[in-house]
């Protein structure tokens, strides 16, 4: 195989049309092999197959910057970088990430995995480049598959824009994000207004008029306005060189030639510029081709009998019962299980794109207005709008009802993906009520008990994992905690998806003569006084958890507990996740290494029983 002999980008440019054609046909074929077998992002990345071809051929990686936005479309850039015999391993634990990675390679300077953050970080750069002085090296920031409707890709377009910059924008349209009109005419413009013999000669026209007395300041401006006219008729780029940024384009993002002679001109372009490419998302794969919902972007769904599952009969069912009821996504209305939401009630369903903070402030003025609004979020995205759920929503107890998906350890994904900040920073919130369900009838019980509460926000928290079903005596109601079962020595409190491992570490103890409480807290702000006053009365309490230890549900249980018995009160152990960043591994053998297992409670329970050891 052609690709074999691919060891870095500097082996690309041996080779002919001919060949780089055959090679991204292997490219695609390896990608769709090990996204099938391990997960991951499919059809952004066979997109981009030729456009990472030409950006290797044309820019100098490493010793050129290439910054990716987001990361999930880098698949590609990883194997011409040295780490295609690698590939097997992706997202696999102790292998590759499904982003860039600086611990991976010098090829990668930043683990972008959450969107339109990558102009920023690209203004940073020439910033210290030029701050900093000596030699200076090409920054390439590739942005696109939706990071355009995030409002922070303009902050940091409009900062490089005014600065004045040198940095190459690709603007990646795969039709799924930002896509301005584009004709025949305004491509040849384009590529006509970044050719160096056009730019020497229009240089060279202007310099003319300015030495021409009298009318030629007239003529001159007669020529800018004929420009400029020409611009808004044909072409896209009055918004970017509003800003200060060139544009050219669009250019086919599958043409290896056209792309290479498209970059090489704006690289001779003093400032920041932007080439606009057009590619196919899930291009070279029939059935990602016709996907045309998100052309495969990724290989996961909302599987039967997971929690997301349940949070789609749930959102149907109630939406058709109260008519003020409106979904909001930040663009994820498939992985969030709110297509047949929109599809059953299109004018009741709002995606407003990578935009989580205006989807936050924006649910908090329909909630002003009478609305019922529910934004469907992944926790790990949810943070990224914190300061808007404090201040928008929660200042003003607004009823805005947040069903946070992916909480707790994601698995595969990584440190960027984990869920285990919500707990934390949303129990935090004045007025916040929040619920954590440990079963599939849980959640639905939960999410019609939180449209009844209208005194401020709600959050319901759950994880990827499957979600059990239980009976209908195993389900709860309202602000009240569940009591699963009753003993004497020790109170286990098993946070949502925890209560299973809490339940298995009970009986494991029963033969050890330790008699155990096991609670399902259900509501983990406010928390129930009643479980409160139960787990009181008992030697030892652990809570478990699967967000961040410090600060999370089970503080909130040990502030409580000393209140209520400030003196010979129960000893009180706190089981979560610690703080740092958690490598990417399945969701299971995470939870064991971190002890929020069956025999990882096992082995606490019994070790503070023998040597007594101090509230913690």
């Amino acid at each position: 195989m052609l690709l074999e002999t691919i060891n870095s980008p500097r082996d690309l440019r041996k080779l002919d049309i001919e060949q780089l054609g055959r090679l991204a046909t292997e490219i695609r074929q390896l990608i769709v092999e090990r996204v099938y077998q391990n997960g991951g992002h499919l059809g952004s990345n066979l997109g981009v197959v030729e456009l990472t071809l030409a950006i290797h051929r044309v820019f100098d990686s490493p010793d050129d910057i290439i910054l990716w936005d987001t990361g999930h479309q880098a698949y590609v850039h990883k194997i011409l970088t040295g780490r295609r015999d690698d590939f097997e391993t992706l997202r696999q634990e102790g292998g590759l990430s499904g982003y860039p990675n600086r611990g991976e390679s010098p090829h990668d300077w930043v683990e972008n995995s959450h969107a339109s953050t990558i102009l920023s970080y690209a203004h940073g750069l020439s910033t210290a480049q030029d701050v900093v002085g000596g030699r200076k090296r090409r920054i390439v920031a590739v942005i696109g598959d939706g990071s355009m409707t995030g409002g922070m890709a303009f902050e940091g377009l409009n900062n490089l824009g005014h600065s004045g910059r040198d940095c190459i924008i690709i603007l990646n349209d795969n039709g799924r994000s930002y896509a301005p009109t584009a004709s025949r005419l305004g491509e040849s413009l384009a590529r006509l207004r970044v050719n160096p013999v056009y730019r020497r000669q229009q240089a060279r026209f202007e310099r003319m008029l300015q030495d021409m007395p009298l009318l030629g300041e007239y003529v001159e401006r007669g020529f800018e306005g004929a420009k400029a006219a020409i611009r808004e008729m044909f072409e896209p780029p009055a918004f970017f060189e509003y800003l200060g940024v060139r544009y050219t384009g669009p250019f086919d993002g599958h043409d290896i030639p056209g792309l290479e002679r498209a970059l090489t001109n704006a690289s001779q372009v003093d400032g920041p510029i932007v080439v606009h490419v057009l590619t196919q998302k899930g291009r070279g794969y029939a059935p990602a081709e016709n996907d045309p919902i998100k052309a495969l972007h990724d290989t996961s769904e909302a599987k039967p009998g997971s929690f997301t599952a349940a949070f789609t009969e749930a959102m149907i069912k109630e939406a058709e019962e109260r008519p003020e009821v409106v979904a909001i996504t930040a663009a994820m209305p498939d992985s969030t299980g709110l297509l047949p939401f929109s599809e059953r009630f299109p004018d009741r369903f709002f995606d407003v794109g990578i935009a989580e903070q205006h989807a936050v402030t924006s649910a908090g003025g329909m909630a002003m207005g009478g609305l019922r609004p529910v934004v469907a979020i992944y926790s790990t995205f949810l943070s990224r709008a914190f300061d808007q759920l404090n201040l928008d929503v929660g200042l003003h107890r607004q009823p805005v009802v947040f069903c946070i998906d992916r909480a707790g350890i994601t698995g595969d994904d990584g440190p960027s993906h984990h869920g285990v900040l919500d707990m934390v920073l949303l129990t935090k919130i004045p007025g916040m009520t929040m619920f954590a369900p440990s079963s599939y009838q849980e959640l639905g019980v939960m999410l019609h008990d939180a449209l009844d509460l209208t005194d401020g926000p709600v959050a319901i928290r759950w994880p990827k994992t499957p979600a059990r079903s239980v009976t209908s005596q195993e389900v709860g109601s309202g602000l009240h905690a569940r009591r699963v079962r009753q003993g004497d020595d020790v109170c286990l409190v098993g946070v949502g998806n925890m209560l299973v491992a809490a339940e298995q570490a009970a009986e494991r103890l029963a033969p050890k003569g330790i008699s155990t409480t096991v609670w399902d807290p259900r509501v983990i702000k406010p928390l129930d006084p009643e479980m409160l006053l139960d787990a009181a009365r008992h030697r030892l309490v652990v809570t478990i958890e699967d967000g961040l230890r410090d600060g999370g549900v089970g503080s909130g249980v040990v502030d409580a507990l000393a209140s209520i018995a400030p003196a010979g009160g129960p000893r009180i152990r706190v089981l979560g996740i610690p703080s740092a960043y958690l490598p990417h591994g399945k969701v299971e053998s995470i939870l064991q290494r971190l002890g929020l297992d069956a025999d990882g409670i096992v082995s606490e329970v019994t070790s503070c029983l023998q040597s007594g050891v101090a509230t913690d």
